[in-house]
């Protein structure tokens, strides 16, 4: 297993977490963290959640990513999972952080998804060096971490006692927006999440109010802005050039992999340069596959 080191005063450090109260004087690292100018928003809530939350957070998760947004997760059970395999299904990126040594995936059961996490670009991030056990302490700790990366926190299912309170607490600390999306008056897993919306928090129904509320609702395709492909085409250099140009030549959706081999590029290259030319608008996805925005 290979992982690095990164110092709070490193350049690489992530620019959001080193303001909050109390940021990590080092982080490990397995994958690659996006950069600055990409956005994260964390999806956190229950163990125990019902089908109906985990389907909306495989959802919510999905619907963002598409907007080229990172999703941040602790990769626990229920919630957590659902919002990392939300991403994963269209290929975008997504950061799991660990509540204990960055050697060793906890729990178990979700090896297999921190080894997708890592394919598609992302991260597994932990303040804990190798052989820090597990401990019940360090997960609330991990939480501040994971409204840290982030510009908000989106809260599905709470019970009473939920971590995912905690971290919305933190995110209220930290000056994030905390959103949340309410349920059945009578559920348990909500009575935590219910409390967070009269406390203040943003309620939600869908993706589309996070991304409207954070201002990243894209809409309008180039061909209603009148961009033609020539003026377009002179905006671009270095990769986010040569992508566009192996997209436009194919004339048609293509999978990430198709790109990185025609461009040759590390796969990990394609996806942070495909998640900015989304920021952009320049670019679509859809069932995985990319095209150009506009006709």
């Amino acid at each position: 297993m290979n992982f690095q080191t990164i110092d709070i005063n490193n350049e690489d450090y992530p620019s959001l977490l080193k303001e909050i109260q109390n940021p990590p004087k080092q982080i490990h690292l397995r994958g690659m963290l996006p950069g600055s100018a990409i956005p994260a928003v964390a999806i956190v809530g229950t163990r125990k959640a019902t089908a109906a939350g985990i389907g909306m957070a495989e959802e919510i998760a999905a619907r963002l990513a598409r907007q080229g947004i990172t999703i941040v997760s602790g990769l626990a059970m229920g919630i957590d999972t659902a919002a990392h395999r939300g991403a994963l299904s269209i290929g975008g990126r997504t950061i799991a952080v660990l509540g204990n040594g960055i050697n060793e995936i906890y729990p178990a059961q979700n090896e297999k998804v921190a080894e997708e996490i890592l394919k598609t670009g992302g991260a597994i991030i932990s303040e804990y060096p190798p052989g820090e056990p597990s401990f019940k302490q360090n997960f609330i700790h991990r939480n501040r971490i994971i409204s840290g990366l982030s510009v908000a926190v989106v809260v599905i299912e709470a019970p009473t006692k939920s971590g995912a309170l905690a971290t919305a607490g933190f995110a209220a600390e930290q000056g994030r927006s905390v959103f949340v999306l309410p349920g059945p008056v009578t559920h348990p897993n909500y009575v935590g999440s219910h409390a967070l919306i009269r406390d203040g928090a943003i309620l939600i129904a869908k993706a589309a109010d996070i991304l409207e509320d954070l201002g990243l609702l894209q809409e309008t395709g180039m061909e209603e802005l009148g961009i033609k492909n020539e003026d377009l085409e002179l905006r671009l250099d270095g990769n986010e050039g040569l992508i566009f140009k192996v997209i436009k030549e194919v004339g048609g959706p293509i999978y990430i992999d198709r790109i990185a081999s025609l461009a040759k590029l590390e796969p990990q290259v394609v996806n942070q340069t495909l998640t900015v030319l989304l920021l952009k608008g320049l670019i679509r996805e859809a069932s995985g596959k990319y095209e150009i925005n506009y006709r």
